[in-house]
């Protein structure tokens, strides 16, 4: 674990936490570590769950799938980030989504309970650390608001360029890589993969964006 005390400290849990107290903290909240190899799955819809994780390695995504077998990706999770804090923090809530290792990756699980109390050894930097996850679960609020603003664009077009001007945003350059690839596009924009890529053929066409594979570049000056 100790490994890991540089990624954690970065971490948004653990900010402004530094690693000797971090040390300590970890053995406070019973954490531990799982490896998981590509497409296994870490938490299953349905089950009960008191734990948080938090990526060491690799990456993992949240999906939500209905009862055809239709998949759409809520999110991807990468290293340093937390997922299921919103879930574990509702004492007997049945999760909604699965999650499921992209590649293969390492997690480490927290004991929730232990994040949002006071532990009786009175952690010095425990208040922080409760700061700390109401943080990040505003700044999760957040990212689900900017998807469902993008899936709230009636066609497939507007839906990929406010997906697409995000990116451009959050990477601060019209020049950037996806995350994803077509097939996890579509399914987070919740669109047809082939009408997905037909659109994106005709706006490279228009000279509205270019790109090959999963770099992209926003042409603003040829943008409707």
């Amino acid at each position: 674990m100790k490994n890991y005390l540089s990624l954690l400290k970065d971490s948004p849990l653990f900010s402004g936490i530094g690693e000797e107290d971090l040390t300590e903290m970890l053995q406070c909240l019973n954490a531990s570590t799982s490896v998981y190899r590509k497409q296994e799955i870490l938490l299953l819809e349905g089950q009960e769950i008191s734990m948080v994780g938090i990526v060491l390695e690799g990456k993992v995504q949240i999906i939500k799938e209905d009862y055809e077998g239709g998949r759409t990706i809520l999110t991807e999770i990468g290293p340093g980030n937390l997922f299921a804090e919103a879930f574990a923090c509702v004492p007997a809530q049945r999760l909604p989504v699965t999650v499921v290792s992209v590649e293969e990756s390492r997690v480490m699980w927290l004991d929730y309970r232990r994040v949002t109390s006071v532990c009786s050894s009175a952690c010095r930097f425990h208040t922080k650390l409760i700061e700390n996850m109401l943080t990040v679960l505003a700044s999760k609020n957040i990212l689900l608001n900017q998807k469902i603003e993008h899936l709230s664009k009636r066609s497939t077009r507007e839906k990929l360029l406010s997906y697409l001007s995000d990116q451009a945003a959050e990477n601060g350059s019209n020049e950037f890589d996806l995350p994803f690839n077509r097939q996890e596009l579509s399914d987070y924009l919740c669109v047809d993969r082939s009408a997905m890529s037909g659109e994106l053929s005709r706006m490279q066409k228009e000279g509205i964006l270019s790109f090959h594979l999963n770099h992209f570049v926003l042409h603003r000056e040829n943008r409707p």
